[in-house]
């Protein structure tokens, strides 16, 4: 594929977004982000049986031996105990937090609200994750643009979602739609983003738990 044509691929697929009203990646709280994650937060955002059946998604379709991109992570990645890693590389807002993950080997800050661009090569990345957070991105197709550069092609990147939020730092179009439109929402986004074969697999309805929802795309060809 040329520049030219390559552009304006890209350029179709952003459109998409354009149908998003203006205000949508507004938040309720637009003071600075690294002061509100500053404090740390060693606790789980999901309950044991949601935890469960994400790790048990995790262990179908992530590749053991990969190296994997944990991004917006915390002190716990969710994945299985017993499959080894090549590498799992993590992203965060608290480095207390991200020290305390035993299955990072290696981590970094950035606010991926002001700076969306990753320092990572291309095609570097065998899968990648977003566990719980997809809600707080204020430029979700330029992240996940950024995530389909790094990653192989045809890798996975696989998003996961419930229904609890820091309310003032999600952004205005997740907390109007509801939990209804949440997978759409994130299926446009990747589709933004130049992903294929996007998925939404319902792995718990939160009659016994916290709902549980995956979106995940692979990423394009080159």
């Amino acid at each position: 594929m040329d520049a030219a044509v390559a552009i304006a691929a890209y350029a179709g697929r952003m459109s998409l977004l354009s149908q998003l009203p203006p205000g949508a990646f507004a938040k309720q709280d637009d003071g600075d982000d690294a002061e509100f994650y500053a404090q740390a937060r060693l606790k789980t955002h999901i309950d044991d049986a949601a935890i469960a059946a994400l790790t048990g998604f995790y262990r179908q379709v992530l590749p053991p031996g990969g190296v994997l991109l944990d991004l917006m992570s915390s002190w716990v990645s969710h994945l299985p105990p017993e499959v080894a890693y090549g590498e799992v590389m993590g992203h965060g807002m608290n480095a207390e937090e991200l020290a305390a993950n035993p299955r990072l080997t290696r981590w970094f800050l950035q606010d991926l609200n002001r700076a969306p661009t990753l320092a990572l090569e291309d095609a570097s990345i065998d899968a990648a994750m977003i566990c719980v957070g997809v809600q707080y991105l204020q430029q979700p197709a330029a992240v996940l643009a950024e995530a389909a550069r790094v990653l192989r092609p045809g890798a996975l990147l696989v998003v996961s979602y419930s229904n609890r939020c820091f309310p003032t730092k999600a952004v205005a179009v997740w907390r109007d739609i509801g939990p209804q439109g949440h997978a759409r929402l994130i299926e446009l986004y990747l589709e933004a983003a130049g992903f294929a074969g996007i998925e939404v697999h319902r792995l718990m309805d939160g009659r016994a738990s916290d709902p549980l929802t995956v979106v995940m795309g692979r990423a394009p060809a080159p």
